[in-house]
């Protein structure tokens, strides 16, 4: 019977529930690209708010730059987290099935995103333990939806379009990395607008100089603001995929 089944999915013909489910699998894939390509560009922003070194002993390439080990660091620990995800939830995935993993692993991504736009500000270090905390986590939750996309879209797929239905998943990570830099532009040039209009001085626009003006506290919310919008295409994603079955695929 299973064999069946298994052979009716194969020689299925291609429908709309195909293309709806490159689209939530892709979905995964799009967030996680944005989530992982968001961070250098955040490092940017950061080091003109709590790294300003003003010294003309300094080379000013270095005024507004954040300690080469942090920065690295920051961007290093999510893909950590992620190669920690990848065995945890892919086991899980195999075990308990692919829906609920998936939904699990988008969950924490959730969270996360919205755990690091929320770090402590107080102390410079804490700035950074808390960031790295947060993702990390995100980087677990990554690591889980990364394979699990990849599965749900092969075993949805029939057997003469799963490459490219597969490679159509993937794809979607081009359009993350696209969407983190236009994510960073649009709320550079709003708060570039905002304080404009009312003669203050945002991060991006310090000029290398020993008489600057200091940086005024709502510029640090640029840079949250960035991160936490990796939330919301990980919660429209958690959605549709508590909406679609378990693979036929995995129940036989």
């Amino acid at each position: 019977m299973a064999l069946k089944v298994l052979w009716a999915l194969d020689v299925a013909k291609t429908q709309y529930y195909h293309f709806k489910a490159i689209i939530i699998a892709g979905m995964g894939l799009f967030t996680d690209s944005y989530d992982l390509f968001c961070i250098p560009l955040v490092m940017k922003m950061i080091g003109r708010i709590y790294y300003p070194k003003i010294h003309r002993d300094v080379d000013q390439k270095k005024w507004f730059e954040v300690p080469t080990g942090i920065a690295s660091t920051m961007i290093c620990v999510s893909l950590m987290g992620a190669v920690i995800g990848q065995l945890v939830f892919g086991r899980l995935g195999d075990r308990v099935g692919r829906r609920r993993v998936y939904g699990i692993s988008l969950v924490m991504m959730v969270v996360a995103s919205i755990g690091c736009g929320l770090s402590l500000s107080k102390l410079t270090p804490m700035v950074f333990v808390s960031l790295g905390f947060f993702r990390f986590l995100l980087g677990v939750g990554i690591g889980g939806d990364y394979p699990l996309s990849a599965t749900i879209m092969a075993e949805f797929a029939n057997k003469q379009t799963r490459g490219a239905f597969i490679a159509g998943v993937f794809s979607m990570q081009g359009f993350g990395i696209l969407l983190s830099s236009l994510v960073f532009m649009t709320v550079c040039f709003i708060f570039q607008a905002s304080a404009d209009g009312h003669n203050l001085t945002t991060p991006l626009e310090l000029a290398p100089s020993v008489d600057i003006a200091p940086v005024p506290p709502e510029s640090d919310l640029a840079w949250r603001i960035i991160l936490m919008l990796g939330a919301i295409p990980a919660s429209m994603t958690f959605y549709w995929r508590m909406t679609m079955p378990e693979t036929a695929r995995y129940n036989n």
